[in-house]
């Protein structure tokens, strides 16, 4: 129930929904019994079954009072008046306008608590959607590392779909139905104490059945969840590299891998649906055994003479009893189905309740500019406990420099990197900027002051504009001369519609070379202080590379640079080089004073490159 509470609270305020939807379900379930109530004076005067003492009395027009009573005395009295005036057609037509017209109320009801509810629901989702990704963008970066992008749609999207499909339809049966179901039973007992009681005795082996059912369930549609999760985790990944499934005739193992997941959802599924759709004949079976021995037991009762209600009120008790069942197996099945809900929203909370690992200090201060060097002070990272990647690193990247970071892949260059703009924090030492503890500053006028250009161009299915523009608050005019210092104006107004053309996923309809000239473009619109460039060169050609190596040149100028490169060919004139290797800094210098160690790390490197 935790979790339940949990979900509805996003719906808030709750009052808004409830107050209305709580008058109206009333109003639909009273309205909704009226025309078995009718059911005992019509039986009665139209089979001659009431006295002209009773028919005097009730002629009588009763005086308001707050019971129960006086809606069924104030309908007598004007049955009789109809009785007595119009005979018993007259009579007839008084009951089957009321009839109509109560149920054209009751469904007018039910229709405004329906539209209560949809608000309700819509509320619910997009409040509990809007949260869990919130969250999740705030996440710290190693924990997209860790998991499944599709495992994280498959929450943000048919997780929630699930809780608004399960929770917020059982919210409904939780209080429609179960006024209808308490109504239902104030009538049953206001006809027959004796026979409603009866009835309690057998109606608790139904409610024994379904508990156990709803536990299976619920463990079924967790397990459901996950394969589903798996589902989509592996159709995006299939998509997004479907150049390299169908390069490496691929096409097999991934539809193994789908087959044997898809098979896996399939039995979860159907294990949990087999259930669920038990608990809806069985309920029937045991309501209409319950109304059989009801109608066994109360109909002796009846021809023996030893109960006081008549044959009309005996057959509307019936006619009422039969509808108990209705509201009471609709709550069945919407507690039922919403183990499926709970399921996903267990899923979904947990990600709402994911804490972020990199966090910000309450009072941590606003960084207005970037004045003097970053300092590297005995840091070590490691991304699992006792998996060191980075060991003791000092070095200063002062402002105006360029510090290049070389040496063989895995060596922890990019961890260094993402350190910078604190996507990590160092397990030992500190890093400080202007003097100022990385952590002790936030997170938000840190990065403010920094340009990342990554050798995977992280683009958007958007316009070009857009793409350059990127939430920046920019002119037109800004964002055209970003592009012509990348060298990227010339071909944009070669695409079909210029600035505004959609570059595809992941900027799928553009080259390597365009597609990286547009991130510089964005990175230059920044105008930012600090520059990161990680192996911005490494994946293009030669004619890609030139064009794309001047752009950065122009975006470097003026700026303080930490550049991370395979190609020693693009980092010969920065500042000081820094040769990373297992974690630690082996070499450092210019790029000739390393070239006069014969026996150094970088200097090989530079053989192997045939420099």
């Amino acid at each position: 129930m935790k979790t339940y509470w949990r979900l509805l609270n996003y719906a808030r305020p709750l009052r808004n929904f409830i107050a209305p939807f709580f008058i109206t379900s009333l109003l639909a379930s009273a309205l909704g019994i009226v025309y078995f109530t009718l059911l005992i004076p019509l039986l009665d005067v139209l089979f001659n079954q009431v006295g002209s003492d009773q028919a005097s009395a009730v002629l009588q027009f009763p005086s308001f009072s707050f019971s129960t009573d006086w809606p069924k005395q104030l309908f007598n009295f004007y049955f009789q008046s109809y009785l007595q005036e119009k005979g018993r057609i007259g009579a007839l037509q008084f009951v089957c306008i009321l009839i109509v017209g109560a149920v054209f109320l009751s469904n007018i009801f039910r229709y405004l608590s329906a539209r209560f509810l949809e608000n309700f629901k819509v509320n619910m989702v997009s409040r509990l959607r809007q949260s869990v990704f919130d969250n999740a963008v705030d996440l710290h970066l190693g924990f997209f590392s860790s998991q499944r992008k599709g495992n994280l749609i498959s929450r943000v999207v048919t997780d929630v779909q699930e809780v608004e499909n399960s929770i917020a339809n059982t919210f409904s049966a939780a209080f429609k139905e179960l006024f209808t179901l308490i109504i239902y039973l104030i009538a049953l007992f206001s006809i027959s104490v004796q026979l409603t009681l009866f009835a309690f005795v057998i109606i608790p082996v139904t409610g024994t059945f379904i508990a156990f059912m709803v536990k299976q369930m619920r463990k079924d549609a967790r397990d459901g969840q996950n394969r589903l999760s798996g589902l989509i985790s592996l159709m995006d990944e299939a998509f997004g590299g479907m150049r390299v499934v169908k390069g490496f005739n691929a096409e097999g193992f991934i539809k193994e891998k789908f087959s044997i997941e898809n098979l896996a959802y399939k039995k979860a599924i159907r294990s949990m649906a087999f259930k669920r759709e038990m608990s809806s004949p069985f309920s029937e079976f045991m309501g209409v055994t319950v109304v059989a021995i009801i109608l066994l037991y109360g109909g002796t009762l009846v021809l023996t003479n030893q109960s006081s209600f008549a044959a009309s009120e005996f057959i509307t008790y019936i006619a009422i009893f039969s509808q108990v069942m209705r509201p009471a197996k609709e709550i069945s099945n919407a507690f039922s189905n919403t183990q499926r809900g709970l399921a996903s929203g267990e899923r979904v909370l947990e990600l709402v309740d994911t804490q972020n690992a990199i966090q910000e200090s309450p009072d941590a201060v606003s960084l207005k500019g970037f004045e003097q060097s970053i300092v590297f002070d005995g840091v070590s990272f490691e991304y699992e406990p006792g998996l060191t990647v980075l060991n003791n690193l000092n070095f200063e990247i002062k402002k105006g420099k360029t510090v290049a970071l070389v040496g063989s892949s895995g060596g922890g260059k990019s961890t260094i990197a993402d350190l910078v703009p604190r996507f990590y924090d160092p397990v030992q030492g500190s890093i400080r900027i202007d003097g100022h503890d990385l952590r002790a500053i936030s997170t938000a006028s840190l990065r403010q002051q920094m340009g990342i250009v990554t050798q995977e161009s992280i683009l958007f299915n958007d316009s070009i504009y857009n793409n350059i523009l990127f939430g920046a608050q920019a002119t037109e005019e800004e964002v055209v001369a970003a592009a012509k210092i990348a060298n990227a104006h010339e071909f944009i107004c070669e695409q079909p519609d210029g600035y505004q053309t959609t570059i595809g996923d992941r900027g799928s309809k553009l080259s390597g070379g365009q597609r990286q000239r547009i991130s510089i473009a964005r990175a230059i619109l920044r105008n930012p202080s600090i520059l990161i460039l990680d192996e911005a060169t490494s994946a293009l050609d030669t004619e890609s590379e030139r064009l794309v190596q001047d752009a950065l040149t122009h975006l470097m100028k003026h700026r303080t640079v930490l550049v991370i490169a395979h190609r020693l060919s693009t980092i010969q004139h920065a500042d000081e080089i820094l040769v990373v290797n297992q974690g630690q800094i082996v070499e450092r210098g210019t790029h000739a004073d390393l070239l006069e160690n014969d026996h150094g790390f970088y200097k090989r490197l530079t053989l192997m490159q045939g420099m």
